[in-house]
């Protein structure tokens, strides 16, 4: 342990100094007043068009149900809606606003939408060279040459990259919350939001549905994101290992996130294509209720698959690390 500390406030330390945590702060100061201008724009249009929120779910249901009967609407799509109908009716039987207008709600929205491919490229630029990168640069060799434990070394970096990656979600949510409250205000925190739907076929379940505050959910948002993100890095630390080449490294983790992103709204018949981890991101789908890409998808199921795809990265990077001629 004595030698475990100093090496990971190294690691810690050579993430902080290639100020690629400061590139993604700075592009979530950007996108982030882009897309809450963006959202203040759809709620002036909503007050304008609708006198209360309850006419604009009204309104809602009635365009879903309608495009129900058209024959130009792919049946995965209509399914959707079908879900959203009944969830929106939920909402609006009990007389909650769904999309109230805060700085807590929105941030809550921006990390939902953001959790199957802006997350993971954030991680990524932090996790796809950690030892890629430093065979470029030949400081690895260095590291090797101290009378350290290999598995030390991999684990350091690990345990520096699980920092960041939570002060990752800790950060964007933070910069989401104070940027878009100068816009609609700083509170939320209390309004309840309903979760616990169990989708079936084409009908929710309604039975174990129950209202949490948001701040609540907002916590357990996180923590699956954050378990997703996780997964990302892990892999990404396993390519790392395996490629030599830092951009042949970044290049295919950004392959494998975006491919399986794209499977994920194209897999629907494709009953295996739930195994691969890229489906199983979007963990936040479950909180909210919404339809899993495959039928037969669960919280637990998504955890497990997850967690068996980074317990595998692990055990092939810590082997092939502690193995593999680097000096050379």
């Amino acid at each position: 342990m004595d030698r475990l500390l100093p090496l990971i406030q190294n690691e810690t330390l050579k993430i902080w100094k290639k100020k690629r945590f400061f590139v993604i702060i700075a592009v979530l100061i950007v996108l982030i007043p882009v897309f809450t201008y963006a959202q203040l724009k759809i709620s002036q249009n909503n007050a304008k068009n609708f006198k209360d929120w309850r006419n604009q779910l009204v309104q809602q249901i009635s365009d879903y149900t309608n495009t129900l009967s058209s024959d130009r609407i792919p049946e995965d799509w209509k399914r959707y809606r079908r879900i959203t109908v009944q969830q929106l009716q939920y909402y609006l039987d009990h007389d909650v606003n769904p999309n109230s207008p805060d700085g807590v709600t929105f941030t809550r929205g921006f990390m939902e939408n953001s959790v199957t491919l802006f997350y993971p490229l954030l991680v990524l630029a932090i996790a796809s060279d950690l030892i890629s990168g430093e065979r470029s640069t030949g400081t690895i060799k260095m590291l090797l040459t101290r009378p350290v434990r290999r598995w030390k070394i991999l684990l350091s970096k690990l345990i520096a990259l699980t920092l960041y990656v939570s002060l990752i979600i800790v950060v964007s949510g933070l910069l989401c919350y104070l940027i878009s409250g100068l816009f609609f205000g700083y509170g939320g925190w209390g309004i309840p939001v309903f979760t616990g739907f169990h989708i079936n076929g084409s009908d929710v379940d309604s039975t174990y549905v129950h209202a949490i505050p948001q701040w609540k959910y907002l916590l357990m948002q996180s923590g699956l994101i954050w378990f997703s993100s996780m997964t990302v890095a892990v892999l990404a630390l396993m390519v790392s290992v395996l490629v030599r080449s830092t951009s042949a490294s970044i290049v295919t983790m950004m392959a494998a996130v975006i491919a399986g992103t794209i499977l994920a709204s194209m897999s629907s018949s494709w009953h295996s294509a739930k195994y691969v981890f890229a489906v199983n991101l979007q963990l936040t789908t479950y909180l909210e209720g919404s339809p899993p890409p495959i039928d037969g998808m669960t919280l637990v199921f998504s955890l497990v698959t997850l967690a068996v795809w980074t317990a595998a990265a692990l055990i092939v990077s810590f082997a092939v690390f502690t193995k593999q001629d680097i000096l050379n």
